[in-house]
């Protein structure tokens, strides 16, 4: 019986730890390392000492055609997470650097891979796939993967519960806006678009990353003498929120905005736009809109965002209580009355989503 369930968290520069109970919310212990390197599995066997943990999971990025769901992780599903690290260069290593500590320190206790792009396994063929070259498609597995998916999920589920309606009758977009920052398509409770493609760079506008370019800019800029190394240091670490305000950090993004600087209003303006964008979007691949939640830091923290994405999005049915947005702390309900569709924050819970899989896969749920 898994009833403390071990959560690793490994990023690509952060380390996030907790130890989660059968029917709690809040950890039983918890340590997060903004600055973490691989290397260092000391801090792991530091937190587990002494504590008692009955499984782990562990929050794997990029789980490729591979995994549609958590995985018991044994000396294969290591191996084929590991030939997936040309797909996600920063966070794979670190994943399995985490869990080789984490054996290491626990022996051979349960362990299982929770994927982030497992959730979207369920698209359709229609929104999974790029028009590409087949030859190319079936060599290097050439499709629209999708991520943030065990944060998409949970939102989606604790916003049905927050409406008490059941998820499965729900046309839904989740907006897990962080410093990454992504849009899904929920019906039913499964995915059916995302706006995340074959790496976490395409779609939305991020902190540092660019979001969705024209494939042909990025060909030019070749020609123009850039490096591949450039190119892809400028799209996914110089671009977003940082290449257009000059900060990633949409707190001081808001800030400078709120005192009249070009530069942040134009960042914000952008950032909304393509927001707004992107949510119509995933409304149109759903035929209808009932609930747009909003989960991750920038979704959580940033009633400015919500509001000025929900003007945008008025001709869907969208429409927030300007009170009840500006003082909306945790997992809130802030539909402005007789709007069509619900707006519902949502505190993002990855790790309630790892426990959870991790209980249901050992039969201990």
């Amino acid at each position: 019986m898994a009833d403390r369930v071990l959560v690793v968290n490994a990023g690509s520069s952060t380390l996030k730890l907790c130890v989660l109970a059968r029917g709690e919310d809040r950890p039983v212990a918890a340590a997060t390392l903004e600055e973490w390197e691989p290397h260092d599995s000391v801090v792991i066997r530091e937190f587990v000492g002494g504590q008692q943990i009955d499984a782990v999971g562990h929050r794997i990025v990029h789980g490729g055609d591979r995994f549609a769901g958590p995985a018991v992780l044994d000396e294969g599903t290591r191996e084929a997470i590991a030939a997936l690290t040309p797909m996600a260069p920063l966070h794979q290593p670190r994943a399995l650097a985490a869990i080789d500590a984490t054996r290491q320190a626990l022996g051979d206790l349960l362990s299982v891979a929770c994927f982030d792009t497992a959730f979207h396994a369920s698209m359709p063929v229609a929104a999974s796939t790029y028009a590409l070259p087949a030859a190319w498609r079936q060599q290097w597995a050439l499709r629209r993967y999708g991520f943030h998916g065990l944060s998409h999920r949970w939102a989606a589920r604790r916003a049905a519960v927050l409406l008490d309606r059941p998820v499965e009758t729900l046309a839904m977009v989740t907006c897990h806006l962080g410093a990454g920052a992504s849009l899904c398509a929920v019906a039913g409770g499964a995915s059916v678009d995302t706006t995340m493609g074959f790496t976490p760079l395409e779609g939305l506008v991020m902190a540092t990353r660019s979001g969705t370019v024209d494939p042909g800019l990025v060909l030019w800029l070749l020609r123009q003498g850039l490096s591949v190394e450039e190119v892809e240091d400028g799209l996914e670490r110089h671009g977003g929120l940082l290449a257009l305000a000059g900060s990633g950090d949409m707190r001081e993004v808001l800030a400078r905005r709120e005192k009249g600087e070009a530069a942040a209003t134009a960042a914000f303006d952008v950032y909304i736009h393509r927001l707004g964008r992107e949510i119509a979007g995933m409304t149109a691949a759903l035929g209808r809109l009932d609930v747009l939640v909003f989960t991750g830091g920038v979704g959580e923290h940033a009633p400015a965002v919500r509001a000025a994405a929900a003007e945008r999005l008025a001709h869907l049915g969208v429409a927030v209580d300007a009170d009840g947005n500006d003082r909306a702390e945790g997992d809130a309900v802030i539909t402005r009355p007789g709007a069509r569709a619900e707006t519902v924050v949502v505190t993002s819970r990855e790790d309630l989503q790892i426990a959870d899989q991790v209980r249901t896969l050992l039969g201990s749920s």
